[in-house]
């Protein structure tokens, strides 16, 4: 199922994306870039590595002859340059140093550095998903619900994870912020700010890690909203009734998908 394949590679690379934006620190910060991540992320994206001198670099040839080039330090600087100058810039000989031209472009490099940092990570992760086919038919989407709910009779907790996680990326549902999270649970659900105070989540569907119970609550909750966030929490842990449960809740998510006035991806 090339799609599915496509999609969890999405998922894969949203997550390393994030992953390396969290090791980004402010400037004067002893943090280091998650280089690891960094790297399993560009290894998925159109560039080619290339050792020169002491540095990691990562060459994408575009269609004009011009090459974009990251640098995989702690910067993450993109230049539109070529190989050649960016080693100059970045990893100068001491000969090349007496050229007042040479150190004119190793003292400013704004002339072909176009991002940095967040900037050069949002970029990677863009061409990266940029590359993939996530165009779907609807007996696609019928074949995650069925992989999902067969996953759930068998009470193979990966299956149904994996499952929750690929429907989840096509609706954008997102895990709970913290006053909707329930111990013992994976929740994923629709999260919309109204104001700096108040969250609303839902619709939000959830397992169970201890017995895999699974149950979809299709209202939008506000967090101000106590009786309706006890309310809330009791479906979760199956002390009221869920609106939809068990195997119904991946025909459920199948039909979101595919109704009319969803866009999908």
């Amino acid at each position: 199922m090339p799609f599915k394949e496509n999609l969890l590679k999405k998922i894969q690379i949203n997550r390393l994306s994030q992953q390396v934006l969290r090791s980004i620190g402010p400037a004067d910060s002893t943090l280091k870039i998650d280089k690891d991540a960094m790297r399993s992320l560009l290894e998925m994206g159109p560039y080619q590595y290339q050792k020169a001198r002491d540095l990691d670099l990562y060459v994408e040839q575009p269609d004009n002859g011009q090459s974009n080039i990251l640098v995989l330090d702690n910067e993450l600087p993109i230049y539109k340059t070529s190989v050649e100058d960016v080693v100059l810039r970045k990893s100068p000989y001491t000969k090349e140093m007496l050229s007042i031209r040479n150190i004119i472009k190793i003292l400013k490099d704004s002339d072909v550095k176009f991002s940095r940092k967040e900037a050069s990570v949002k970029i990677v992760q863009k061409k990266c998903i940029d590359r993939l086919d996530l165009t779907y038919t609807e007996s696609d989407i019928a074949a995650l619900a069925q992989e999902g709910s067969d996953s759930l009779e068998n009470g193979y907790n990966d299956g149904i994870l994996e499952s929750l996680s690929l429907f989840s990326e096509l609706l954008g549902y997102q895990p709970p912020p913290k006053a909707f999270q329930v111990p013992h649970h994976e929740i994923f659900g629709v999260v919309s700010e109204k104001t700096g105070a108040e969250i609303w989540y839902g619709p939000a569907i959830a397992l169970s890690r201890v017995d895999n119970s699974l149950r979809m609550i299709k209202d939008q909750i506000s967090n101000l909203d106590k009786t309706k966030l006890a309310f809330f929490q009791k479906v979760i842990m199956g002390k009221e009734k869920a609106a939809v449960e068990g195997s119904d809740v991946f025909q459920c998510l199948k039909e979101k998908v595919l109704s009319s006035d969803f866009k999908g991806l």
